[in-house]
Parts: structure tokens; C-alpha cells; sequence
């Protein structure tokens, strides 16, 4: 019996997670590929990938593929597409799946039509988009079918979606390219600028994972951890104790350029959809919302009532998997699924 497999994917920044119909979220890897410059052949991809950044020999490099939230090395994206839609469909590949991918609002044309190309290539036979806010709600269990409003905040590795849905669509909504990565690259900024120290992206991760915060209380403000990298004055290795307080400093103006764009959003919303997310509350989404301090935060400065939804970094690839339910409807839409119900 021969049957198609349908998958979602979430093409994140910062990691890939595919949804397989009937079965769930069946991969979750960080979006770093390691190819062999001499050969230019894959020699790893995903977490594998991402324990050589930082650290390859002169012919390997390990590359991130997407940046902000989109394609930013073509080839490469289609090498690692490839390699994982193999890996979840094993020795099914003859039966070409139909796919759904997410990008952010704010993705040109040229970079949406590169993610169908891409994906296209790495083995789907239909390939449909779907914008990150419509997944993220979907995956975190809104009904976005009704006429009740609803605000997603989708903090995301590259990228932010901030969206008021209804009636099945995007009401209105931004996009700004500051997420997790801006996060880790802040406070690679404050080390080198505060203690002239060089740190990796893999370090300034853990920082904003162990102690990173947008909240200062007195119960998170003596937190410390050790941070090792190369003192840029000796150029010798060096280690120094960073504090949650400091990081607090270091987050400051992305978490606020993240918020500031909530705003802005609130304002251009429809007062009778506004009343509606007065009392249902903003929903966060992405793994940038996980960031210690970051709901309360948004919640002091609008005023509102803020939820992190359950399984945060999943909601989207969940979401691709609820809209998988609709892929009769999305065969029928030549652009793809902008409209879910």
C-alpha cells in the first residue's frame, strides 16, 4: 500500500524540528552543517555539527545556514534539508513527502520562494509555507478560527514575529530580525567590552541560559557563573565570573527592541480585537521567551497579562503539524497556507 508522508518542519535559526504526521515531533537538531572545504562534503550536520563550531581544523568549517530567520547559504540549507528529511522518512523516500515549512512575516518574496526551492530540492513533493505566528498559535493551542483576538509574541533564534490574529488570519503584525542570536551576541559585546575577553557563540548561549535575565530580583541578582575565553590584551586564555545582574545590562536593548515592537503592534490594533487581548493576555512562543524575567517584563511594560505557552520551543513545529491537517485545503491554494480555516 502506498501512501504519502506528510512532514512540517520549523526551519529555525537555530535548530530544525520536523513534525511527522501521526507520530509527533520526530527530530530536533541545531541548524549548524560541517563540511569538508577540500571535498565540499557533508561531514556532519546538526548537534553533531554544532560541538565543532568554534573548534574545526583549517579545512573544515561548520556553517549555520540560515541567519535572521532565513536561507542565508542555499546549498547548504538543501544539504541539510536533505539529510533530514532521509533521516525521518528512512528508506520511504521513493514516496515523496508534502511539506510544510515556516518562515517569518517579514520574509521577502526572493527568500520565501528560496525555502520552497530548497525544500523542493531536498526531496518534498509539495512544498507549502506558513508563517511563524499562525504555527506558534496554532501549536500553543489558540483557536484562531474565531473572532476573538489574539495576541503571539514568537521569539525566535533569528528573528521575532509578533502577531494579533482572527478569524483564521494575521490581523496585523512586525517582524524584526532580533532573537536569540542578538541575545548571545549582546552579551559577547559586554564581555569584550567590560573585561576584554573574547568569548564564543556557544559560551555567550550558556550564559544567557544559566543566568541571563530581563528581570532583576533579589532572588536572581547574586547568581555568577565562570566564563573562560581569550583575554584580548595578553591574548592568553582567561577566566572571570559574570553575574545575572550584568547580563541583565548586556539583554537590555535587545529584549527592549523586542518589546518596543509589541507596542507598536498594540497601536495599529483594532480597538474591538484590542479588548479582546486585554482579556486574553499575550502569548509567548520560541525559545528567546523562555529568557528568564522576559514575560514578566513584557507584562509590567504593556500593561497586560502574559503567558508563556507550554512547550515553548516547540510550539511552531507543533503547529506546522496541526496545519498538516488541512493539506487538502493548502493543495488547493497555489501561494500556500497564508489562511489555515
Amino acid at each position: 500500500m502506498c501512501f504519502v508522508e506528510d512532514i512540517g518542519i520549523d526551519l529555525g535559526t537555530a535548530s530544525v524540528l520536523v513534525f511527522k504526521k501521526g507520530e509527533g515531533i520526530v527530530l530536533h537538531e541545531p541548524s549548524v552543517v560541517a563540511i569538508d572545504k577540500n571535498t565540499n562534503k557533508v561531514i556532519a550536520v546538526g548537534e553533531e555539527a554544532r560541538e565543532m563550531l568554534g573548534r574545526t581544523p583549517g579545512y573544515i568549517t561548520a556553517i549555520r545556514p540560515l541567519r535572521e530567520g532565513v536561507i542565508a547559504d542555499y546549498d547548504t540549507t538543501e544539504k541539510m534539508l536533505n539529510y533530514f528529511v532521509k533521516r525521518v522518512l528512512g528508506n520511504k523516500l521513493f514516496m515523496k513527502p508534502r511539506v510544510i515549512v515556516c518562515i517569518p512575516t517579514g520574509a521577502t518574496d526572493v527568500e520565501e520562494r528560496a525555502v520552497r526551492q530548497a525544500t523542493l530540492a531536498a526531496g518534498a513533493k509539495q512544498a507549502f509555507i506558513i508563517e511563524e505566528p499562525l504555527a506558534a498559535a496554532l501549536g500553543a493551542g489558540i483557536n484562531i478560527a474565531g473572532a476573538t483576538g489574539n495576541m503571539v509574541v514568537d521569539v525566535g533564534g533569528g528573528t521575532s514575529d509578533i502577531a494579533v490574529l482572527a478569524l483564521g488570519g494575521i490581523v496585523c503584525n512586525t517582524s524584526l530580525r532580533v532573537g536569540g542570536d542578538k541575545f548571545d551576541e549582546a552579551l559577547i559585546r559586554f564581555v569584550r567590552r567590560e573585561y576584554s575577553l573574547m568569548i564564543g557563540e556557544r559560551t555567550a548561549e550558556e550564559i544567557k541560559i544559566n543566568i541571563g535575565t530581563a528581570w532583576i530580583t533579589p532572588e536572581n541578582r547574586d547568581r555568577y557563573m565562570e566564563v573562560r575565553g581569550r583575554d584580548l590584551v595578553s591574548g592568553l586564555p582567561k577566566t572571570i565570573n559574570i553575574s545575572s545582574q550584568e547580563s541583565w545590562i548586556a539583554l537590555e536593548e535587545p529584549v527592549y527592541a523586542v518589546i518596543d515592537a509589541v507596542k507598536k503592534v498594540l497601536e495599529i490594533t483594532p480597538p474591538e480585537l484590542a479588548a479582546d487581548i486585554v482579556d486574553n493576555g499575550i502569548v509567548m512562543t520560541g525559545g528567546g521567551s523562555l529568557l528568564d524575567g522576559f514575560a514578566t517584563l513584557l507584562s509590567v511594560e504593556t500593561n497586560l497579562p502574559v503567558h508563556v505557552a507550554d512547550d515553548a520551543i516547540s510550539c511552531v513545529a507543533i503547529g506546522t503539524g496541526k496545519a498538516l491537517n488541512e493539506i487538502h485545503v493548502l493543495s488547493k491554494n497555489g501561494r500556500g497556507p497564508k489562511r489555515l480555516v
